[in-house]
């Protein structure tokens, strides 16, 4: 990815009061071959199951074809003629807003039917300057379409939503025609209040004042997503020799490594006794070093964590607990990986996913890039 921005992703979702599955359905790709990240945000028609397939079929042929590089055109007619029909409403229909980022290049947006997405630039709407494309097959003749493209600057946010964040309130006393507008009013002065604010919590706020609207009840699926552009925040985790400097936060995974890195710097390393994981050799520190601890369980247990992980996910105060911490704190993530084999880990005694340190760092890689978006680089020495 380029240096110039990290792009954060935040997709913040409330089902419809009276039912379990969202019909909303938000998917993400980061391609870093291509230095590309795509974005899908669909709402199926209705709520519950029935929405949920639609917007699933939706959001992934719309993933699909923009990985593919499709035209517009061609994305939105294969979609309307795949969906199937709804043997109550005797039609298929689900919207859905597209974002295909290159990350030294131009952002493209296609939207179909979902409110329009809000784009900032700092603390000002930035508008760019839309297309309306109009289909002209025979099934599909005269649906309307809406794209844009536009470079990406420094502090750039782009909020998606679909209509249960716009219609929420709809026949309240407050909003009788529903929130609409005045949603994007709403983002703007948190914006102007806090420049900063993530993308998890400025996402969070829309979806909780949106429920609020409703009652606390909300009278349809409800999703925002927030894209922001902005300095990337660095980890490196060193888990094998050498030790390099870098900016950003620091983590050292090994006792062995820790000891090279305390012998060549001159640092003492003092030893905790504190238990907060009773399957892990506690927490040691380090001038330097935001965190230290043991290395392959430590690393085996945050690749289970971050499999795992979600929303409602509560971590403890453990050294894998506190690793994952910094990991999701971070943007970009630089592990430097020692390749020779710690005998102490060969015993068959030992769990069987007890793997070698670099399989291991691969797999907590892999889940980075594909469930987190996270940029990581791997250096095998």
């Amino acid at each position: 990815m380029s240096d110039k921005f990290f792009i954060e992703v935040s997709c913040q979702q409330k089902n419809h009061d009276e039912e379990r599955i969202c019909g909303d359905v938000f998917y993400s790709r980061r391609l870093q071959d291509e230095e590309r990240t795509i974005l899908v945000l669909s709402d199926g028609m209705g709520h519950g199951v029935k929405a949920n397939i639609l917007a699933t079929l939706t959001s992934t042929m719309a993933l699909n074809f923009t990985i593919e590089h499709k035209d517009v055109n061609t994305i939105a007619e294969i979609i309307m003629n795949t969906l199937p029909v709804c043997s109550v409403r005797k039609m298929s229909y689900s919207t859905f807003s597209i974002v295909d980022i290159d990350h030294n290049g131009e952002t493209k947006i296609l939207e179909y039917d979902n409110p329009q997405c809000l784009i900032m630039r700092g603390t000002e709407e930035f508008i760019p300057e839309w297309q309306c494309i109009i289909l002209n097959s025979e099934k599909n003749a005269g649906k309307e379409l809406k794209f844009c493209s536009f470079k990406p600057q420094k502090e750039d946010r782009i909020i998606l939503w679909t209509d249960g964040i716009t219609q929420s309130g709809l026949g309240s006393a407050d909003y009788p025609f529903g929130w609409g507008d005045e949603a994007r009013d709403f983002v703007k002065k948190i914006i102007k209040n806090e420049p900063d604010i993530s993308a998890r919590k400025l996402s969070t706020k829309v979806i909780n004042m949106s429920c609020f609207n409703d009652g606390y009840h909300p009278k349809d699926d409800s999703s925002c997503v927030t894209i922001y552009f902005r300095n990337p925040r660095r980890l490196l985790i060193c888990t094998g020799p050498p030790f390099e400097k870098e900016n950003g936060k620091k983590a050292i995974c090994g006792a062995t490594t820790v000891d090279i890195i305390a012998r060549e710097l001159n640092r003492e390393v003092v030893d905790s006794m504190e238990f907060d994981d009773p399957d892990l050799p506690p927490i040691s520190h380090m001038e330097g070093a935001d965190l230290v601890t043991e290395g392959i369980l430590t690393l085996s247990k945050v690749n289970t964590i971050l499999e795992k992980y979600n929303e409602d996910t509560n971590l403890g105060r453990g050294p894998a607990d506190e690793l994952v911490k910094l990991i999701l704190e971070s943007d970009s993530i630089d592990f430097v990986i020692g390749t020779c084999i710690n005998v102490a880990h060969q015993d068959p005694n030992l769990p069987v996913e007890l793997e070698i340190r670099r399989t291991v760092v691969k797999r907590i890689a892999k889940i980075l890039q594909d469930k987190f978006l996270k940029e990581v680089n791997l250096q095998f020495l």
